[in-house]
């Protein structure tokens, strides 16, 4: 037998609801108001208590109104919230369900796609599909067989809003990582964000693939282009996000196409790309960019990045090598319509130099006496004291080292390796300590993983 203090609750929750039903949108968003404020953050008992068993109910109905309403934008933003506070309660997996039945995840994805609503309505949006994926691994595959990659990587790339894109960048990190079934989709769709005209999109998207990366293990072909478009973009933070992510994909097999890619960049076109482009022709006070400007800071991010992955590997700068970096960078010295180019360039140029022997003398041998002496005196500075002709030099130097040559060299000096032997007294067992000699670790001839002890016994 019901109680009278139960059926007075129930008697205060009809009411309540018969108050929603009735109320039109400026009560409704009161209403709202209200119970967000007092019952955000509540378990399932308390929401339950709250609303005498039936918190289900008045569920039902914010997202029945949410069905009928969320096209027209009728306080979405607080209707969205308030459906936050039945998702996230602890304990409520019953309300997830409950949602997801009546098309949930369907309703939320849409609302990322229309474009006359407010960002901050698509950000509540995706906090609740956030919710929903972190409810475990078939919760995340049901927004991926609902198109919520796509979705979420449209939003991503078209958002004005940098919380909602870091938002956007948690949830899409979320569905790559223990969704086994959709890790390639989303990792496919972070790759289609990456040719977008948002930098920050652009960012958050390559510090995610990195992540995804580890759980995804083998690089699909298709990244070569994206990332190597990433890297050449005039935003210092997306190139460094580049290069971050080209360093991780060295260990796979992408890794010859990306440093062909790379050592392609270094050398521009012919003369036919430096023109100027249509609208600068027809009027010459047009703020419009040369075709060659893209062109050069491609070739400076190039040479940057080749500098940054050959320091990182030894086997990786013997592949430059022999892909003929080191004529690539030398033409981005010579490159006196762009610093840039010039100065990473020179830098890479040093580290080839300084590691391998046989390119130093291959690059002594094109730059003559003068020209390299002033390079190893100051490789940083060099070329801004570089007049027209030496830089035509470099630019149209045949350096061709051959492409044996710098696996030939790294044998060479495995075989030259020098060891020193420590003999640590030991009673019982003489332990030896072998090294590899510092000169030898910063040539990058061999392996950098050092051989640390040998025990005879």
């Amino acid at each position: 037998m019901i109680s009278v203090k139960e059926q007075e609750a129930i008697r205060k929750l009809m009411v309540f609801l018969q108050e929603w039903d009735s109320a039109h949108r400026v009560a409704r968003s009161h209403i709202l108001d209200n119970f967000i404020k007092g019952n955000d953050g509540k378990t399932e008992p308390e929401l339950e208590l709250e609303f005498s068993q039936g918190a289900s109910l008045f569920l039902a109905r914010l997202a029945a109104w949410l069905r009928m309403t969320y096209m027209y934008s009728t306080c979405l933003n607080k209707l969205l919230k308030s459906i936050g506070v039945f998702l996230s309660a602890a304990s409520g997996r019953r309300y997830l369900i409950e949602f997801l039945e009546i098309g949930g995840v369907l309703i939320l994805l849409e609302i990322l796609g229309l474009n006359h609503l407010k960002e901050e309505d698509k950000r509540e949006s995706v906090k609740l599909l956030q919710l929903i994926a972190d409810a475990g691994r078939k919760y995340k595959e049901l927004i991926c067989e609902s198109y919520g990659v796509q979705s979420l990587a449209e939003f991503l790339a078209a958002s004005s809003s940098t919380e909602a894109q870091e938002d956007v960048q948690a949830l899409m990190g979320s569905l790559g990582r223990g969704n086994p079934k959709y890790q390639n989709q989303v990792y496919k769709g972070l790759l289609a964000v990456l040719p977008c005209a948002s930098p920050r999109a652009q960012r958050l998207a390559l510090q995610t693939l990195r992540g995804v990366q580890e759980t995804v293990g083998e690089a699909p072909s298709l990244l070569v282009e994206p990332v190597l478009g990433a890297l050449c973009s005039a935003h210092l933070e997306v190139q460094y996000e580049a290069t971050q992510l080209l360093k991780a994909l060295m260990a796979h097999g992408a890794r010859p196409a990306l440093l062909q890619g790379l050592v392609a960049l270094l050398t521009p076109p012919g003369k036919k790309a430096f023109t100027f482009c249509d609208e600068t022709a027809k009027d010459p006070t047009a703020l419009s960019l040369r075709e060659p400007v893209l062109v050069y800071v491609q070739q400076a991010a190039a040479a940057k990045a080749i500098g940054v992955l050959a320091k990182e590997s030894a086997g990786v700068a013997e592949e430059l090598i022999q892909l003929n970096a080191v004529r690539g960078l030398m033409v981005a010295v010579g490159n006196l319509d762009h610093a840039a180019s010039q100065r990473h360039a020179s830098v890479s140029l040093e580290y080839f130099v300084h590691t391998f022997p046989f390119v130093e003398e291959y690059v002594k041998k094109a730059l003559g006496h003068t020209l390299f002496q002033r390079f190893m005196d100051s490789p940083e500075t060099w070329y801004t004291k570089m007049d027209p002709v030496q830089a035509e030099k470099l630019a149209s130097n045949m350096v061709d080292v051959p492409r044996d040559m710098a696996r030939m060299q790294s044998t060479v000096h495995f075989d030259a390796t020098i060891f020193s032997l420590v003999k640590i007294k030991n009673p019982h067992s003489p332990v030896f300590e072998a090294k590899t000699t510092p000169a030898v670790m910063a040539q990058g001839a061999i392996n950098t993983q050092v051989i640390t002890t040998v025990a005879e016994k």
